[in-house]
């Protein structure tokens, strides 16, 4: 049976220097075939940024219980293990993320003369820096539901 590995932080970065790539080609693409502009709504940033906070708040509250702190409850071991997992699709996503508002943004910065391109810059920014708040907590909360070396000392030998 294979065991999680820890996310690695090269593959995170891959991610988003692809989906980068995959965001200003985007824009390059509509602003040439129809003449637009690529619109990124605030509630998009607004929902990164939620999600990253929401991520730590778990991380807060789970991380004592993982390491058995007194007077906490301990966490079962398949709720730790769930959000070790959820941990490790958040990182991917967010990186993601990074890279598609990022490339969006590096898109816009040539197009500054228009308000909607303005606009669309600071939007794809900040849904950019909330993605980084995910890859962020999700890191912290992966490390937090890490078992110690030699902690497992209930398995059957």
């Amino acid at each position: 049976m294979n065991a999680m590995q820890p996310t690695r932080l090269r593959l995170l970065v891959a991610i988003a220097v692809i989906c980068g790539a995959l965001g200003w080609g985007l824009v390059q693409i509509v602003s040439s075939w129809l003449g637009r502009l690529v619109p990124v709504p605030w509630l998009a940033a607004a929902a990164l940024w939620l999600l990253a906070g929401a991520i730590a708040y778990w991380t807060v509250l789970a991380r004592p219980r993982i390491q058995g702190r007194p007077g906490t409850k301990p966490m079962e071991p398949l709720v730790a293990a769930r959000s070790a997992a959820m941990a490790m699709a958040a990182s991917r996503i967010g990186s993601l993320m990074v890279g598609f508002y990022g490339g969006i943004a590096v898109g816009m910065v040539g197009r500054m003369a228009a308000p909607s391109a303005v606009q669309t810059f600071w939007a794809s920014t900040t849904a950019a820096v909330g993605a980084v708040g995910i890859v962020a907590a999700a890191l912290w909360l992966e490390q937090s539901c890490r078992i110690p070396a030699g902690g497992d000392d209930d398995r059957p030998t």
